[in-house]
């Protein structure tokens, strides 16, 4: 018996959750949640299907769109991914993780003129706090060697 229920654990949660009921109003799954989970567990092939399901309940919503770009880069699929960022950018052209996401992909794939709009429009527009502070920093640095120009540390205001 034990077997056969290690067998059923690469289920979804959301699975589980149909079957045996649990958590919020009855039957209801949060889809992107679970794909989050799985995205930092990761289980990417498991999160872009949770994903790709919340995009169904909520058809176009750039931050489901984003955290399937993100799981494409994680399994490979960068094309995917770079398509998927830009149908992110051509509804919400302000998104910076799409613009972020995009320049790196850009310049892993040589393109590295390419990229540079990208940086400069994602640091045109950072996002704040402790955790972008890492990422402001690498796209500052990425952005000046790119350009050849010389980058500072990040400031105290900087990482707030």
């Amino acid at each position: 018996m034990v077997d056969w229920l290690l067998k059923l654990r690469p289920l979804s949660m959301s699975l589980w959750k149909k079957l045996f009921g649990g958590g919020g109003r009855e039957g209801e799954v949060d889809y992107y949640e679970e794909g989050m989970e799985l995205l930092s567990d990761g289980k990417f092939h498991e999160a872009l299907t949770s994903l790709r399901l919340a995009l169904k309940e909520h058809p176009g919503d750039p931050v489901v769109l984003q955290q399937i770009a993100i799981a494409y880069t994680r399994i490979g699929m960068t094309d995917e991914a770079a398509k998927t960022y830009r149908h992110v950018l051509q509804k919400d052209p302000n998104a910076s993780g799409a613009h972020y996401g995009l320049a790196f992909l850009l310049i892993r794939s040589g393109k590295v003129a390419d990229a540079i709009p990208y940086l400069e429009a994602f640091l045109a527009n950072p996002p704040t706090g402790v955790a972008a502070a890492q990422h402001v920093d690498h796209a500052r640095s990425t952005l000046a060697q790119l350009t050849g120009q010389a980058h500072d540390e990040p400031s105290d205001s900087d990482a707030s």
